[in-house]
């Protein structure tokens, strides 16, 4: 099923020489296999504790988040030094509104920040970087990403899926050395995994990269390369086939822009993030050096996603960002504009969304300086909180741009270009609800990211008791499972019925002037609601639950929900600790929890009371043509052309659009 193990994948051909091997031929391979390719890449140990993965077994161990981590005093005084310095760059060098009126980042605005060091923020000061920590880096990106959300795209791409991540992870000491410093000051980095007909399935994956002595010859074409136009460093993953002395696989490899065979054919334009430098590159008989092979053979998702854990954070960290000028526009809009003899802030109907942005903002700061913060001590394993926050985060901060731009009503929709011209504040609510738009399909899609989640979260499920709802199992095999799962559920099912959450006095030390005792509570009580449905769904479908994406999508909506609701106690606590607006935090933190919990009910109603069957009637019909005759009555605007893109190996047919910036 979707969330277990299942046989090995097929091998690709085998070849030892670049004449030999077939690019153009895409792996053929099963649901299953391409499933167990996923499977594969997993970080399947859990060496250190989780507290999102104990949250989904129904322990709420608050101990993990409370007292919430804090960085150190030296680390942020470097943060904060440069945070005042980019600060400065963003408000006199930075002009977003030309940015989104040419659909360029200046060369000037790149070079200077190479020179302030942006692009070596997360890179270590023994290679020229600023060695900054998760918590700052991503202060920085929000702070950036305000200024214009291309820039901060540029600087994410470049620093948390581009070169320096992985080698920071994966790399052998001469890679550092060589690419690192290169990373921190002058070159940009790209990341090419997807290919035009390959997106989340990457068992499919069509470019290959063929041993040829101490090289491997890489061909293929690339989809949606963000900073690959102007990139000099190239993060590809490529397929090695399989022969004597070679293991094969998905591999990750760096390699030169500049590099023959190398071609940008295109840059991609798009609704939103119009600075964006993403297009099509195509790789034809590229030659690799062996040594700019990141880690094994066949390593190379397992290396994407691991990078991912604290990747995943930069994005979070850019909806921060536009949560907080969601809230500035909307504090100053609703108090200017009046109707009806009042401002319209104080109209329930629009005082309502003004309250969702400034809670639900509190909590997304929340959860994301919690999960960095974690991801410094490197004391918890965070794959799971660092997947919460991006899900939750591009999930929430569209809906604050949305509410933004009905708060302000016909000037939401109007461009800023357009209110500057009839003389009215330029505000570009709609750029950033276009902005925001990708956040929801960037990094793994939201019903990509809700599957990822869904298999972590059961994963203690899936180690006992995989075996026995595997329908390809033995007798023998689901015998011994049986045995395990007996042992564990009888010590983990009695856990579920009661806990601190059922106690009037539980989380005492959260109740001051606002009370946020009860919330915890809830979240512990829900908690463990969620564990035991959860168990029911795995007991009442087993091996179908694979189908049953609609139930889990709706279980880790739940568990984002009360992530977000102890970070956001959490933080509060915290805050009034240090005499930081403590009262105030404990008022956004009572409002988003109350938010959050009439969401999180509604959910749970959704879990079992639902219209899932009769969507799937409806797609079959849809799909058969049964419904063709309601398409009547339109014209299709759309131009010619196949879905997909040919993307057949080969020597390019195009321009280079390749532009580096020096």
């Amino acid at each position: 099923m979707t969330l277990m193990s299942a046989p090995a994948t097929p091998s690709s051909s085998s070849s030892s020489s670049p004449s030999s091997a077939s690019p153009s031929s895409r792996p053929a391979v099963t649901e299953r296999e391409a499933r167990q390719v996923a499977e594969d890449a997993r970080q399947r140990d859990w060496r250190r504790p989780s507290f999102a993965k104990e949250l989904f077994l129904g322990r709420f161990r608050l101990d993990l988040i409370h007292p919430h981590p804090l960085p150190d005093d030296e680390a942020s005084r470097r943060g904060e030094a440069f945070l005042a310095q980019l600060r400065d760059f963003c408000e006199t060098r930075i002009d977003g509104a030309a940015i989104e009126r040419d659909a360029r980042i200046p060369d000037d605005v790149i070079t200077g920040l190479k020179e302030l060091g942006a692009f070596g923020m997360k890179i270590d000061t023994r290679y020229g970087g600023l060695g900054l920590t998760q918590v700052y880096y991503n202060k920085a990106l929000a702070l950036v990403g305000s200024a214009n959300p291309a820039i901060g795209a540029l600087l994410s791409a470049h620093q948390s899926i581009g070169v320096p991540q992985p080698l920071k992870m994966f790399g052998t000491q001469e890679q550092k050395d060589a690419f690192l410093p290169r990373c921190a000051r002058t070159d940009i980095s790209a990341f090419l995994l997807t290919e035009p007909d390959v997106g989340s399935d990457p068992a499919r994956l069509a470019t290959t990269a063929v041993p040829d002595g101490d090289d491997y010859v890489l061909d293929g074409v690339k989809l949606w390369t963000t900073n690959g136009v102007v990139a000099d460093l190239l993060v590809v993953m490529a397929r090695v086939p399989r022969s004597e002395g070679h293991k094969g696989g998905i591999t990750a490899f760096v390699v030169e822009s500049a590099a023959e065979g190398v071609t940008v054919e295109h840059r991609n334009a798009f609704m939103g993030l119009r600075g964006l430098e993403n297009g099509v590159t195509r790789l034809h008989r590229v030659r690799v050096p062996a040594a700019h092979r990141i880690g094994p053979e066949g390593a190379g998702l397992k290396i994407a996603l691991t990078t991912l854990n604290t990747g995943r954070l930069s994005l979070p960290a850019m909806c921060v960002g536009a949560g907080k000028w969601c809230l500035k526009i909307a504090r100053e809009w609703s108090a200017a504009r009046e109707q009806w003899g009042k401002p319209v802030a104080l109209h329930e109907a629009v005082g309502a969304k003004i309250s969702f942005i400034a809670a639900t903002t509190f909590a997304l700061e929340a959860v994301l300086d919690l999960s960095s913060q974690m991801a410094d001590e490197d004391r918890n394993d965070i794959r799971i909180e660092a997947a919460l926050a991006k899900l939750y985060g591009s999930e929430m901060a569209w809906l604050m741009a949305d509410e933004l731009v009905q708060i302000r009503g016909g000037r939401g929709f109007e461009t800023a270009a357009s209110l500057a011209a009839r003389g009215e504040r330029a505000v570009p609510a709609e750029q950033l609800l276009r902005d925001l738009r990708i956040n929801r399909i960037f990094e793994g899609s939201t019903e990509i990211m809700h599957l990822l989640i869904a298999r972590e979260a059961v994963d203690a499920h899936l180690s006992v008791a995989g075996d026995l709802i595997d329908p390809e199992k033995s007798l023998s095999d689901k015998a011994r499972a049986g045995a395990r799962a007996g042992a564990f559920y009888a010590g983990w099912l009695p856990k579920l019925i009661a806990g601190p959450g059922q106690l009037p006095t539980s989380y005492g030390d959260f109740k001051h002037e606002v009370d946020l005792s009860p919330h915890l509570r809830y979240v512990e009580r829900t908690a463990r609601r969620l564990a035991r449905s959860t168990f029911y769904a795995m007991s009442r479908w087993q091996g179908r639950m694979e189908t049953r994406q609609g139930f889990l999508g709706r279980i880790v909506d739940i568990g984002a929900e009360l992530f977000a609701m102890s970070a956001a106690c959490v933080r509060a606590e915290l805050l009034r600790s240090r005499g930081e607006h403590g009262r105030e935090a404990y008022q956004l933190a009572d409002a988003f929890c109350r938010q959050a919990r009439l969401r999180v009910e509604e959910l749970f109603g959704r879990l079992w009371s639902n219209t899932d069957g009769l969507d799937r009637t409806v797609v079959k019909g849809v799909l058969s043509g049964t419904y063709e005759w309601l398409e009547h009555g339109i014209v299709d605007p759309s131009g010619d052309g196949p879905w997909i893109a040919d993307a057949t190996p080969g020597a390019s047919t195009r321009t280079n659009v390749h532009r580096p910036i020096r």
